[in-house]
């Protein structure tokens, strides 16, 4: 739901953020109270280091914790630079979630901070990439549970496996969505839910 700014009256409804940028507000509930948040949405283009440092530390974050994740860093710098990278960051510039995508709609990385996993980011992530591509695809190591019930949770397909996909010699799962489904309606569709 975008708000907080009215370009017709100029109004900022005390949010101080800049015009034309999207903004969202939800509630998030934790030890039995609710906290509204205002995040914003940015798309960081290919070729810039904005918010690459952020985005390191949120997946060295999840690697240390899930042990998922395991690129090195120059690895993950340069795919970054070559992604075009949507992100949803709060007003002191904490990064809530992003994802790096190839043009043609391949993720290279999807990260959401775990304080906010469960609030639909990962889903606008992933609908924020498919706006840009007819199909939408990754890859994701066969023992993350998570990640595969997420990708088949919007639509997504295990197209095939791939052994030793990873530097470890684990296997992973290729899935795409789009082309033949629809994938704009079908996400829509789950985003309306």
């Amino acid at each position: 739901m975008d708000i907080a700014y009215d370009s017709a009256s100029g109004d900022r409804k005390g949010c101080g953020i800049t015009p034309g940028v999207t903004v969202e507000l939800y509630s998030v509930t934790g030890y039995g109270v609710t906290v509204s948040v205002t995040v914003e949405k940015r798309v960081v283009p290919r070729g810039s280091d904005d918010l690459l440092e952020q985005a390191w530390d949120l997946k060295e974050r999840i690697r240390a914790e899930h042990g998922l994740l395991r690129q090195r860093h120059g690895f993950f710098a340069n795919a970054y630079r070559r992604a075009t990278v949507y992100a949803y960051v709060t007003p002191d510039d904490d990064l809530v979630g992003f994802a790096a995508a190839r043009h043609d709609g391949y993720i290279l990385f999807l990260a959401v901070d775990p304080a906010y996993q469960g609030e639909g980011f990962g889903e606008r992530l992933v609908a924020a990439v498919a706006e840009d591509a007819d199909s939408v695809s990754c890859h994701a190591r066969v023992s993350n549970a998570n990640a595969l019930d997420f990708y088949r949770h919007l639509g997504f397909e295990i197209v095939r496996e791939i052994e030793n996909y990873y530097e470890d010699g684990e296997t992973a799962y290729y899935l795409r969505i789009g082309e033949r489904e629809g994938i704009r309606e079908k996400l829509s569709e789950y985003l309306r839910r």
